[in-house]
Parts: structure tokens; C-alpha cells; sequence
């Protein structure tokens, strides 16, 4: 997965041709963590059909205050560069994968 940052938020996310799947955490968060690793899962069983990236909202703000984010972690689905919804932020990679639009 990859880290992105306000400054490279907007560019990732609009060249992106797949749906983009960004979750907010934060250093300290359990459930953050968690829900990390059923990420690295899902980009494994999906690979090539989502683009997943991480945002760590101690270090940028923009983003995460755009979209009022006040609780962690967050699931945010972006297709064809523009927000969409939030996902469910828990669950196993197979309860994510269901709740994603991909071929």
C-alpha cells in the first residue's frame, strides 16, 4: 500500500483509471491496524482492480478535514477522481471487497 500525502492526494487520485480506496488511521490506533492488514490482504485479491492508499492523518490534515473525517480508521471510496461514500471502516478484506464496484 501506498502512503499518500495532501500535496499528491488530488494527482493520485484523478490519473487513477481503477477505483481508489484511501484509508485515514493514525499511529496508536488498534483498529487502525487492524484494518490495515485486511488492506494488504485485499490488494493482494484484488489486484490490479483497486488502487489502495493510506493516509496518516497526524502528519495530513487537508484531506481529512475536507471530508470531515472525525473518527478512525476511515474508508473512503474515490472513481473517476471524485469521492464516492465511505466504506464500512471494519471488517475482513472479503466484507470490503463486497462493498467495492470493481469488474
Amino acid at each position: 500500500m501506498r502512503e499518500v500525502t495532501d500535496r499528491d492526494f488530488d494527482r493520485l487520485v484523478a490519473q487513477a483509471e481503477l477505483p481508489v480506496l484511501v484509508e485515514f488511521w493514525k499511529p496508536g490506533c488498534g483498529s487502525c491496524r487492524s484494518l490495515m492488514r485486511e488492506l494488504e490482504k485485499l490488494e493482494q485479491e484484488a489486484a490490479g482492480r483497486v488502487l489502495i492508499l493510506t493516509m496518516n492523518v497526524d502528519e495530513q490534515f487537508q484531506i481529512p478535514a475536507e471530508l470531515e473525517i472525525s473518527s478512525l480508521p476511515a474508508l473512503a471510496l474515490y472513481r473517476q477522481g471524485r469521492f464516492e461514500r465511505f466504506i464500512g471502516g471494519l471488517g475482513t478484506s472479503e466484507e470490503i471487497l463486497k462493498q467495492l464496484p470493481l469488474p
